[in-house]
């Protein structure tokens, strides 16, 4: 009896140790993917940046000699962005909401975020 208890135990220590290890892979292939496709993102963004924005912002997200603000410095306020990207701001920037879609703007917001200056 006691070398049924044995193996029974050890055969559930084995499945719990199976499990954590499944559990702690998945949990990493989950955070590349995750890392891969917030860089799909960013490259997304900037590909819409550079057709769309660069000849306004500049092509470093910065324009010296405009009215234009420097968007390494813009806040971390997705909202506000999103906003001043469809609606435009003081007639000075054109509204871009007929002209890009949403995940167009996100993938932007991605873009400008990974280049905000600490």
């Amino acid at each position: 009896m006691p070398s049924e208890i044995s193996c029974q135990t050890a055969a559930v220590f084995a499945a719990v140790a199976v499990l954590a290890v499944v559990s702690i892979l998945t949990a990493r292939a989950a955070d590349e993917l995750n890392d891969g496709s917030v860089q799909v993102q960013i490259d997304h963004g900037k590909v819409t940046y550079a057709q769309k924005c660069s000849h306004c912002h500049g092509p470093n997200l910065m324009n010296s000699g405009t009215v234009t603000p420097d968007l390494r410095g813009f806040p971390d306020d997705k909202s506000r962005f999103v906003t001043i990207v469809k609606q435009g701001k003081n007639n000075k920037m054109p509204p871009w909401g007929d002209i890009l879609s949403d995940d167009e703007i996100t993938d932007l917001w991605v873009y400008v975020s990974s280049r905000r200056k600490p």
